[in-house]
């Protein structure tokens, strides 16, 4: 644990609701790694939760930024139209399905979610939604109601939001099936919740993140994203696909429903969308947007002139230096080997994902529960050997790798290197 004055004096003055999973003091940040203050060299395959998909620091969106500071910091979106937040909804215009065309700015996931949710009971007149078991969708009041992969979001903070149903997601690995087995499960028992606690007529929107993220990094089956559009088409109701943290290249394409073959009606991104600086946004088709009334969603910063700045850098820097093409490439090489550990160690159940949005599942004596111990000293021994990594799922019993989009080929061996010599150290 550091020592020097700045730490030992100004900590414990830090809320101790943040949980802690470091203790060290980062100085600086570039590219694939963070510099502590005591002079260690990590590789953050974590990029603080999925944020800094261009990498720490990178050139052009620190440059964007600069430049963008010293002409307009802050311009209210309700008082004045600035060039960041128009540049940036051309860039989007470019990346984006066509049937998308109207973008709301806010500053965080949950903040973006909740206003999906407030537009689609607008556009519907209905007052209801679903969501899926282990999503994780905020931490504000109403984003809690959504939240379902860990009790610790919601505990003690009821009555939470009404009018919020849950589905089962097809986590097939969890189900002991294979995945065209849990994607037909799982639309049958959400055709099931429609005739059974919220009628069609009454549910304004079906909410999923495309990967589910916080609930363990698992990717549903293309028949089941088919089924979803088509039960949403069926009974006129919106498919709201949240994009925070799989958005903005993480699975090798722009936005991970690309995968999937379908559209969404409304989808919310943050995270990814402008490397760091705290921006987020709402998109779906205009005759959506009509239906609100003036004024009825909006927010002080939402739209900020230097984050919508580091927003155009950011897609302007992951087109010009191919990094979808190496999310995909990369991608492979990091599944491929942490496919040759699961072979080496029984005690990694699964590993999935799409991109570079992978998750290793770990279970000891088929209990969830049971692995998450040995995940969290895994990850412990990674951080002392210079590798930041992440855990999720209700159980914790993931590592879920998040390098940067442009990470090398040399960092994902380092990476892959210093994770087997942890599970070797760590379970023998």
């Amino acid at each position: 644990m550091p020592e020097n004055t700045l730490y030992t004096e100004n900590f414990p003055h830090m809320t101790p609701a943040w949980s802690r999973i470091f203790n060290f003091v980062a100085d600086r940040a570039e590219g694939s790694y963070i510099y502590t203050d005591d002079g260690r060299k990590l590789l953050d395959f974590t990029c603080g939760i999925g944020v800094t998909n261009t990498g720490h620091c990178h050139p052009k969106v620190v440059e964007a930024i600069r430049e963008q500071a010293g002409n307009f910091i802050h311009a209210q979106a309700n008082i004045v139209i600035h060039k960041p937040m128009l540049q940036l909804i051309e860039e989007l215009r470019k990346i984006l399905p066509p049937s998308i065309d109207s973008f709301f700015f806010a500053n965080s996931g949950a903040e973006a979610l909740e206003n999906a949710v407030k537009i689609a009971k607008v556009a519907t007149g209905r007052q209801n939604v679903i969501v899926f078991s282990g999503s994780f969708h905020g931490r504000t009041h109403a984003t809690m109601a959504l939240t379902t992969s860990k009790t610790i979001y919601r505990a003690g903070f009821a009555p939470l939001m009404a009018g919020v149903y849950v589905a089962p997601f097809p986590y097939a690995f969890q189900l002991k099936m294979t995945e065209e087995e849990a994607s037909q499960y799982a639309l049958g028992q959400l055709e099931h919740l429609l005739a059974s606690q919220t009628a069609p007529k009454e549910t304004a929107a079906i909410i999923l993140e495309t990967v589910l993220g916080e609930g363990g990094y698992i990717v549903p089956p293309a028949s089941f994203m088919k089924g979803l559009r088509e039960i949403c088409d069926k009974h006129g109701i919106l498919l709201v696909l949240d994009e925070v943290q799989s958005g903005f290249g993480r699975t090798g394409k722009w936005f991970a429903f690309e995968h999937f073959g379908v559209v969404p009606d409304i989808m919310t991104v943050a995270k990814g969308i402008a490397s760091g600086m705290p921006l987020s946004g709402v998109f779906t088709r205009t005759e959506i947007m009509k239906k609100l009334d003036v004024g009825s969603i909006g927010g002080t910063y939402g739209g900020n002139a230097i984050a919508c700045a580091a927003g155009v850098a950011t897609i302007r820097a992951m087109r010009e230096e191919k990094m979808l093409e190496n999310a995909a490439e990369r991608g492979i090489q990091l599944m491929t080997g942490l496919r040759k550990l699961q072979e080496e160690y029984s005690q990694i159940g699964d590993v999935r994902g799409l991109g570079l949005m992978i998750g290793t599942e770990f279970v000891i004596d088929g209990s969830q529960a049971k692995a998450k111990p040995l995940v969290k000293e895994v990850i412990h021994k990674a951080e002392e050997k210079g590798l930041l990594l992440l855990s999720c799922g209700t159980y914790d019993n993931t590592v879920r790798w998040i390098p940067p989009l442009n990470v090398t080929s040399g960092q994902i061996s380092d990476g892959l290197q210093i994770f087997s010599d942890s599970l070797k150290e760590t379970i023998g």
